[in-house]
């Protein structure tokens, strides 16, 4: 486990590092963006909600609902382990593991994965939660796990990423990168990029693993550590990588963000950048929260700003989520809010019932899944105002009184000009 040498000193540097609040007071340094009235152009309607328990205020876990095959996945920090139907939030399967479980689920291939805050990793049946074993890791698990053919890849806190065969739990093999005395909590989930594994870290570095193996194939850093003091110096890597094509994309904290080559890890282009919350990628753009919660648009092509939406500064804001010709935050209070994709444009917002939204939305066909910090997880669709206007506004259709003729016997337009448009 990372621990700094002060927690007090910790808690009032991260403070300072995010621009959240004054340490030995209440008076906010910088204070959140107060929400302003907004012309929705969104309907987002609540679809069904449910109660997981398990509070984790600010601890900045991994959990998120994973949806698959029409079933969403959930894991609570009180230890329970869930599956729903995704349209209609029945729940399908429920298992009480009895610890502050942390990451997860990731669900592939009729498993799902969680891990804890005990370094413990878990195995489920998908279809019914019956558990198929139990391992071991070093350390706090706070990064979502991998599923890659026979792997279950996990990384943890303090820098080290571990394969366990998916079968058994058992260790395939390790990677360790050395982790800086002081770090942001928070860690960067590993992903697969083609035929290798890609992780971030603390430390600004990103490496490709081979996974038979566990061989690191390239290393570069990315987010080097710049400054005099140890706050100035934080360069976190801890939102995931995305990867599109040959493409890697990577942000990190009071540094930058970057494409890089999968095949050898050579960057492409990099733009001045800060983030720990995370972004996400479409077919021509890069969509990032940045430290201060403002919203930006980057081209993936060279990372040419097209917009940024500042109305959110300050209020803790997720990663955005992609819904449609939308994009969805959550933040602090919780809210979620979605945003034109073309413009930034602030163009629906709900509450959630208060309580604060640590990590994205998870977003299907189904609708969009949130889970906030004390343990609720809810789920909303929507759809343009317009289309809903037009569908209630629309006359029903013309029922004939008797069958339209043949197209031979039906008389030719100018026998009836008065039929004529």
């Amino acid at each position: 486990m990372r621990t700094p040498r002060s927690l007090s000193a910790l808690a009032c540097g991260l403070a300072m590092a995010l621009g959240i609040a004054a340490c030995g007071g209440d008076k906010d340094l910088d204070p959140p963006a107060e929400l302003v009235k907004i012309s929705a152009k969104l309907d987002v309607k609540r679809i069904w909600d449910t109660g997981l328990g398990g509070d984790a205020e600010r601890l900045r876990l991994a959990l998120r609902p994973t949806l698959v095959n029409g079933a969403v996945y959930v894991a609570s920090h009180e230890g329970l382990v869930r599956a729903f139907a995704a349209s209609t939030g029945k729940l399908q399967w429920s298992v009480k593991t009895k610890l502050p479980l942390s990451a997860g689920p990731e669900v592939l291939d009729g498993t799902v994965i969680v891990g804890s805050s005990e370094g413990d990793i878990l195995a489920f049946e998908a279809a019914d939660g019956k558990q198929r074993w139990r391992a071991t890791v070093k350390s706090e698990v706070l990064a979502r796990p991998l599923i890659i053919n026979d792997l279950v890849v996990i990384r943890t806190v303090d820098g080290h990423v571990e394969a366990l065969a998916l079968t058994d739990g058992t260790k395939r093999w390790a990677v360790d990168e050395p982790v800086p005395r002081l770090t942001l909590r928070g860690t960067s989930a590993p992903v697969l990029a083609g035929d290798r594994i890609v992780a971030a870290f603390d430390n600004g570095k990103v490496i490709a693993v081979d996974p038979r193996n566990g061989e690191v194939i390239w290393d570069v850093t990315v987010n080097a550590p710049r400054g005099r003091t140890e706050l100035q110096r934080l360069a976190d890597i801890d939102a995931p990588p995305r990867v599109a094509g040959d493409d890697v994309f990577v942000v990190g904290f009071q540094g930058r963000v970057a494409m890089l080559a999968v095949d050898s890890g050579q960057i492409w282009w990099a733009r001045d950048a800060s983030s720990y919350r995370g972004f996400t990628i479409d077919e021509d753009f890069l969509y990032l929260t940045n430290s201060d919660s403002v919203v930006m648009c980057m081209r993936r092509s060279d990372g040419a700003v097209q917009w940024e939406q500042s109305a959110l500064r300050k209020r803790a804001v997720t990663a955005p989520a992609i819904d449609g010709n939308s994009l969805v935050v959550g933040d602090f209070e919780g809210y979620l809010h979605w945003l034109d994709r073309s413009t930034g444009e602030i163009v629906a917002r709900v509450s959630t019932g208060g309580e604060r939204i640590a990590n994205a939305a998870t977003t299907a066909q189904e609708g969009v899944f949130i889970q906030t910090e004390d343990g609720k997880l809810l789920a909303y669709a929507s759809k343009p105002k317009a289309e809903r206007t037009a569908a209630k506004a629309a006359p029903p259709a013309p029922q004939p009184s008797e069958p339209t003729p043949p197209a031979e016997e039906a008389a030719p337009p100018e026998a009836k000009p008065e039929a004529a448009p």
